[in-house]
């Protein structure tokens, strides 16, 4: 693969002030690098050490530690150095630059989007879906994601891929084999228990598909809107389910006259509970806020994993709620809320209907309101488990899918005995392609661009 093997640097703590800041190069020797930098005083290779860091006139910029990995033996596998210093970004902007012209003559420039990740890939420091686990970490909104994007970093996700490669390789190598020898006239599907192989990586895949599922939705959470008339109890349900009041109710109708966006967990799995205006007809003494507000809910409507319909049980539902209800998007799960039972009389509860799922609560006295969370992970799928989970990637889900659909296919030619070997063997070997992509071992590099252009400079 033909990349850059200049020297990079850039600054890899987050921006803002802090107390230590990081800034970071890496390249293939940093020999001269360290030398223009601090002249005489040697640096020993994974020892710290205190150091003035100045600019090339010798005045003072900060006071920090200087840390030399000699490469391989390093994150990107090549030299790398770093400078921690104080946090502040003035402090930190001086220091790269600094860097930067001590090392022009090597070429050294700044790092772009990922890069030292990209490097550590390419240099066979961590593999594909590991390279893309450091991201994940650094972005988990949940303790849960966080655990599992540790898995994956650790190699847990990869090893289990390779373990299914392994077993789809294997089984290539005895069908190819029959294959090239016909002679042999071997009943090969009866001898080596082709079928059976088959099946259990089939069911191996499964499993770990429904693991990467599962970890999916922690990695992604669900986008779940809020919808209703005005004064139906939408921000009121908000506020039920963040537990603290981050949206304003009043009596007054049309409160709410833009979208109010809270991310809560449950059980670990992130929510983005958007609440919105509260639709009425647009001749209803609309003004044009409260217009622009009601566009804005049918857009977040357009963009929902998951629609909570607030109704009043109080009141019953009425000729607008069924125009709101015609106008939802198709094959988007849809909870019907009727809220103020505390009014009506209801009893709280979960009743499945053929039109959806109807739940009984009062967001104000917050009765039900646990009934609507554990309706919320039955549609996200969620199922507590003692299982590791990865926080799989939509592009992982799509090759576990794609590889389990080969396998089946693989299944139908298998089970025409002698008669399918080539496409037996053909729709294996489409099967590990897919698999082996998670962990790279086919990657193109147009896959590669995407996936590191998404991290944050200085990873």
């Amino acid at each position: 693969m033909n990349i850059d093997s200049s020297p990079i640097a850039a600054i890899a703590t987050a921006p803002g002030r802090g107390g230590i800041g990081v800034v970071r190069a890496s390249g293939k020797n940093l020999q001269a690098l360290i030398t223009a930098l601090f002249g005489a005083t040697a640096l020993q290779p994974r020892h710290a050490t205190y150091i003035p860091f100045k600019q090339a006139d010798g005045a003072l910029i900060d006071q920090g530690i200087a840390i030399w990995f000699k490469g391989p033996h390093s994150y990107t596998g090549e030299d790398v150095l770093e400078l921690q210093g104080h946090g502040g970004p003035i402090v930190l902007q001086l220091l790269l630059a600094r860097v930067l012209e001590a090392g022009a003559e090597l070429g050294l420039r700044l790092a772009e989007p990922g890069e030292f990740t990209r490097r550590a890939y390419l240099n066979d420091k961590l593999d594909l879906a590991q390279a893309e686990a450091v991201a994940d970490l650094i972005d988990a909104s949940t303790e849960a994601a966080a655990k599992s994007a540790s898995q994956s970093l650790s190699g847990a996700f990869s090893k289990t891929v390779n373990a299914l490669v392994d077993g789809v390789t294997g089984l290539r190598m005895l069908v190819e084999a029959t294959l090239d020898f016909p002679e042999e006239e071997i009943d090969f599907l009866e001898k080596s228990d082709a079928r059976g192989q088959l099946a259990g990586i089939v069911a191996a895949l499964e499993q770990v598909f429904k693991q990467a599922s599962q970890g999916a939705l922690l990695r992604e959470g669900l986008n779940v809107v809020l919808v209703g008339q005005p004064n139906v109890g939408k921000s009121s349900l908000l506020n039920a389910l963040a537990g603290t009041d981050v949206a304003i109710v009043t009596p007054i109708a049309g409160t709410t006259r833009d979208k109010v966006t809270e991310t809560i967990q449950i059980e670990g799995i992130p929510l983005n509970i958007i609440d919105t205006a509260g639709i009425r007809a647009i001749d209803d003494g609309v003004d044009v806020v409260e217009r622009i507000g009601i566009e804005r809910t049918w857009g977040e409507v357009g963009k929902a994993d998951v629609i909570l319909h607030l109704l009043d049980a109080d009141h019953g539902p009425s000729r607008a709620d069924e125009g709101i209800v015609a106008a939802f998007p198709p094959g988007v799960p849809v909870l019907r809320i009727w809220n103020k039972i505390d009014l009506s009389g209801h009893k709280p509860g979960v009743d499945p209907m053929e039109d959806a799922t109807h739940v009984y609560l009062s967001a104000h006295e917050h009765i039900g309101i646990d009934l609507l969370r554990a309706e919320l992970l039955r549609i996200a799928g969620w199922q507590q488990t003692g299982e590791s989970l990865y926080l799989a990637r939509e592009r992982h889900l799509i090759a576990l899918k794609n590889a389990g659909a080969h396998l089946d296919r693989a299944g139908e030619h298998a089970a025409q005995n002698d008669q399918s070997l080539d496409l037996f063997a053909e729709e294996l070997r489409l099967a590990q392609v897919q698999l082996s992509s998670i962990t790279g071992a086919f990657s193109s590099d147009d896959l590669l661009g995407v996936i590191f252009s998404r991290f944050c400079i200085g990873k």
